[in-house]
């Protein structure tokens, strides 16, 4: 089972390139299953129903959020209503939506779980103990498990990991889009990445116009974030999984232009 993970997906110029490449990509890389972090997607932040529903028709099956989950009002229609968008577990309990879902493609059943970090982030509930509940409530339900752990730290998202190392199968932390170079398979056998990066502008900090950001580091000022304009770099990984075993046998992180 090929499983692709796309990075926070930015404002127009990464949401116009996913659009047109996402299928082609699944193609390129003999893609079985695709999940996309879309919290970013609007030009303000957050997702909305327009934009969601091209995602599931250009090729994702399930879109993670983050701590932008609520930026746009319309997401929480779509959490109500579909099974193909989740927001983190460790929001409050009476948070519309689910941290989870599972998705039976015949030849496997797979299980996407949303956490989000504590760590100069928002109060939330321990991220650790909300995907511990997780896993013992879809115990026997799911044959690959899949956790988008959308943290601030390294530390964090390594601790997060190591943690759950061996229980499930895969662990790729998105939020700092910036990519990491510490692809790898943990002790246990639970494959993991840091940080799968950004898909958006690549000339620009963290899909903002450098100009705005610097400008603000110089002067200690907030200056109105513009989202930058640009070529468009793809951050993303490839988890290729045995469904009988669970073991990982390859870890591709991708990065195009």
């Amino acid at each position: 089972m090929r499983i692709l993970t796309v990075g926070d997906v930015v404002a127009k110029p990464g949401r116009e390139y996913i659009f047109q490449n996402l299928n082609r990509i699944k193609a390129e890389y003999s893609i079985d299953f695709c999940i996309l972090n879309g919290e970013n997607i609007c030009s303000a932040n957050g997702l909305n129903q327009e934009y969601f529903d091209m995602l599931i028709d250009r090729g994702a099956d399930v879109v993670t959020l983050g701590n932008h989950t609520f930026s746009n009002f319309q997401v929480s229609d779509l959490l109500e209503e579909s099974d193909r968008i989740i927001r983190p577990a460790n929001f409050p309990p009476e948070t519309v939506g689910s941290g989870y879902t599972i998705h039976d493609l015949g030849t496997a059943r797979i299980a996407v779980i949303n956490a989000l970090g504590r760590a100069y982030m928002d109060p939330m509930d321990c991220p650790f103990r909300a995907v511990d509940k997780i896993l013992a409530e879809i115990s026997g339900k799911a044959d690959i498990i899949v956790v988008d752990f959308h943290a601030e730290t390294t530390s964090e998202k390594l601790a997060f990991g190591n943690y759950f190392d061996g229980r499930v199968n895969v662990v790729f932390g998105t939020h700092t889009h910036v990519q990491t170079a510490d692809e790898r398979v943990l002790p246990r056998g639970t494959a993991y990445i840091t940080d799968i990066g950004m898909t958006g502008v690549h000339d620009s900090v963290l899909g903002v116009k450098k100009e705005i950001i610097i400008k603000n580091y110089l002067t200690r000022r907030h200056h109105r974030y513009e989202k930058a304009l640009g070529r468009v770099w793809f951050n993303g990984c490839v988890f290729d999984v045995d469904v009988k075993s669970g073991k990982v046998n390859e870890v591709e992180r991708l990065f195009l232009k």
